[in-house]
């Protein structure tokens, strides 16, 4: 019989009830400053831990089997009924892709060796960032430096605090500075209605202006704005609802700023055209930066999306959204959207892979499927292949690429469970076709 488990390493559970200065997968943030314990019930976060935290690293995992159809089997058996399903395709598509560095590779191996396609379930928010990046290019910031050097924050159109609960707290209102022992507070500005604004608070946190414009209108803000910087304003008394006064004011306060920073979430710009307002806030940024310095920030990276596009990226040459099917890599953006295949029956097989949140459920299909998902994960119709496999950073070991695309944080296994890694059971697969 096959030992379809992970094999033990350095990122072994950590024997001591605490534990110290622990990575967070459960967003693009990656914060690495948590503090744990343990106790009969499991993992307990006691330091440091937003909801996204606690809800991760404390849920019961324990007591999920492998399916066939619903009905339970042993590891054994669902991993030859997935071997063959997968071997027997002709156009596998390989869909969700949350997990980690090591999850992504083994896709991606797999994909290769079956002529599959691969596409991550959050890639529609990101393709509002690449689509700006591969044709007009921008000036972006990092976390590092925005915490360091920013003196006003631009948060346009995204609910930063729901996406990522701990922004503010660790990037915006820091009460240190690598540059200076005596930092000066900031300005943050919220362009939208009804983005939540209770984590702006704090010593670091002068003004707080809101626009309230509808979030759909966004780009109208921002395209006004843009025309003041350059020197050419709108006429009128408004722009989408907000006094022109207010707008003609913010764009002073941009040209007077030593380092304004753009901030926004791809999956909070969810309606028609939002591409544009991406597009429309870098070329702002860029006009900025002929007289001054300024950036953006794109916020988005959860489900581990960041990691999925950089792994593609190098082991390719090309991002998400890429077939294998001719023999080699063959990348389109609209052709290779899983959610487009599915929905015009393309492909003979779901496989849905989703280690980190039980939100992230594969979509209902009238083909087979193979899912290899956190326990609990929410499933529109029973899969074919059900396998629950660990979550890095908690279940087992593992490496993830943290929001902004430079740095890569280790994952250390707490030892909630035994349950098998995504990348040990999909490269298992790779070897025994």
């Amino acid at each position: 019989m096959t030992n379809w488990t992970q094999a033990k390493g350095p990122g072994d559970s950590p024997k001591s009830n605490a534990i110290t200065d622990v990575a967070c997968p459960f967003c693009g943030l990656v914060c690495d400053d948590l503090e744990m314990a343990r106790d009969e019930t499991g993992l307990k976060v006691t330091k440091n831990g937003c909801e996204k935290a606690v809800a991760g690293f404390e849920r019961n995992v324990n007591g999920a089997k492998p399916q066939i159809e619903g009905r339970d089997v042993d590891l054994e058996t669902a991993m030859r009924a997935a071997t063959d399903l997968i071997g027997a395709s002709k156009l596998p598509l390989y869909g969700g892709l949350g997990t980690d560095v090591d999850g992504i590779r083994a896709v991606m191996a797999l994909a290769d060796k079956t002529g599959g396609v691969v596409d991550h379930a959050l890639s529609e928010g990101q393709y509002r960032n690449f689509r700006v990046l591969q044709t007009r290019g921008w000036v972006m910031s990092t976390l590092t430096e925005a915490r360091n050097r920013a003196d006003v924050f631009i948060i346009v159109g995204s609910d930063l605090h729901k996406l990522h609960p701990r922004f503010f707290e660790r990037i915006v209102n820091v009460e240190t500075s690598l540059l200076t022992e005596q930092p000066a507070k900031r300005t943050v500005v919220f362009i939208g209605k009804g983005l939540d604004q209770s984590a702006v608070k704090g010593p670091r946190i002068g003004n707080i202006i809101t626009l309230p414009c509808e979030l759909n209108r966004v780009g109208e803000i921002i395209a006004a704005l843009a025309a003041e910087v350059r020197g050419a304003p709108i006429g009128g008394d408004n722009v989408a609802g907000v006094p022109i006064a207010d707008v003609r004011a913010l764009a002073e306060l941009c040209q007077k700023a030593a380092y304004p920073v753009f901030a926004w979430a791809p999956p909070s710009l969810a309606f028609d055209n939002a591409d544009l307002v991406v597009s429309m806030v870098s070329d702002l940024v860029k006009d900025l930066n002929v007289k001054g310095r300024a950036a953006g920030l794109a916020l988005g990276g959860n489900e581990g999306a960041i990691s999925a596009g950089a792994v593609s990226s190098w082991q390719s040459g090309y991002p998400l959204r890429m077939s294998f099917a001719s023999g080699k890599p063959d990348y389109d953006a609209l052709r290779y959207a899983i959610p487009n295949m599915l929905a015009t029956g393309q492909g003979d097989l779901l496989v849905w892979i989703a280690s980190f949140s039980p939100d992230l459920g594969p979509p209902a299909t009238k083909i087979p499927s193979i899912v290899f998902g956190t326990p609990g994960l929410k499933l529109a119709q029973t899969p074919s292949v059900y396998i629950p496999i660990g979550t890095p950073g908690a279940d087992h070991g593992g490496r993830i690429i943290r929001v902004d695309n430079v740095v890569s944080l280790p994952l250390r296994n707490l030892g909630r469970s035994s349950l098998p890694s995504a990348a040990n059971l999909l490269g298992a697969i790779e070897l025994a076709l």
